[in-house]
């Protein structure tokens, strides 16, 4: 009995193992299409870099950081891009602005220089007129030296007689010398002790009150523009005559040539200067 159940069993199982042989034996339809199967490849990906992530973070020790995907990274990089190119537009359109304010200003700045320049070229001009004017007095007010008196100059002692004239100076005997210098003048005007003789002169006749002799006097004095040492204090002594007899637009103008002719005068005759600019009331 035992016997025969075994049998049967042996029976099924072969005839199960010939089924199942027969089973495998026939294709089975793949459960997994096209679809399902890129899909499952992009999970596995995506697993791998996870894991990938993971390990590195185990590894370094560091916060993982994700990096945008290609297409985002462009955008954000186009995004920046853009946003430097408004700065820059913006910095160079402030610029522009500026240096459009600062044209608009050098060009009132030249207009004004131009306007300035004309005013000052009209003054100059009217300057040398007014200086050809004293130049043609002084030339009137020379005396003249006859033939007799010139054949005596030539005879003279110039030297000697010029240094009589400045001793009355120094020991203050004025009257001495304006009549010691006033006849140097006369005999040797000519010479090159001339022009500081007539300055010399007209220190005594201002000491007396004479202004208009001692203008006359300083004005020959000065004729084209000496550059001795005196010839600043001359030029001071003139706008000072000139002060006394009234006429404070000829003085200004005198004491604007004394700082032109004489920009390196002593400071103490550009203080004496200031003082008299001040008496005429010139125009700063």
């Amino acid at each position: 009995m035992k016997r025969n159940t075994l049998l049967a069993a042996a029976a099924v199982l072969t005839v199960s193992l010939s089924a199942a042989a027969a089973w495998s034996q026939t294709p089975m339809p793949d459960p997994l299409d096209d679809r399902s199967v890129r899909r499952l490849d992009k999970m596995e990906k995506v697993v791998r870099e996870l894991r990938s992530i993971v390990f590195q973070g185990r590894d370094s020790g560091q916060p993982v950081v994700v990096m945008p995907a290609e297409t985002e990274a462009q955008i954000g990089a186009l995004t920046n891009r853009i946003a430097d190119l408004e700065e820059t537009l913006t910095r160079l359109n402030g610029a522009n602005e500026a240096l459009t304010f600062e044209l608009e200003q050098a060009r009132k700045a030249l207009a004004a220089s131009d306007t300035s320049t004309r005013a000052l070229s009209d003054r100059l001009a009217a300057l040398e007129g007014r200086t050809t004017q004293i130049e043609a007095a002084a030339a009137a007010q020379d005396p003249v030296v006859t033939e007799e008196e010139a054949a005596a100059n030539d005879a003279g002692d110039p030297d000697g007689d010029f240094a009589r004239a400045r001793q009355f100076m120094l020991d203050g005997d004025y009257d001495s010398a304006e009549t010691a210098f006033g006849n140097f003048v006369k005999r040797y005007g000519d010479t090159e002790k001339g022009p500081e003789a007539r300055y010399w002169l007209g220190k005594t006749l201002a000491v007396r009150g004479a202004n208009g002799d001692a203008a006359g006097a300083f004005i020959g004095a000065i004729r084209g523009w000496p550059k001795a040492a005196w010839a600043p204090d001359a030029v001071l002594e003139l706008s000072r005559a000139l002060v006394a007899l009234k006429k404070p637009e000829d003085a200004c103008q005198t004491l604007g040539e004394l700082s032109r002719r004489y920009p390196k005068a002593p400071a103490s005759v550009m203080t004496r200067a200031q003082t008299v600019r001040a008496q005429a009331k010139c125009a700063a």
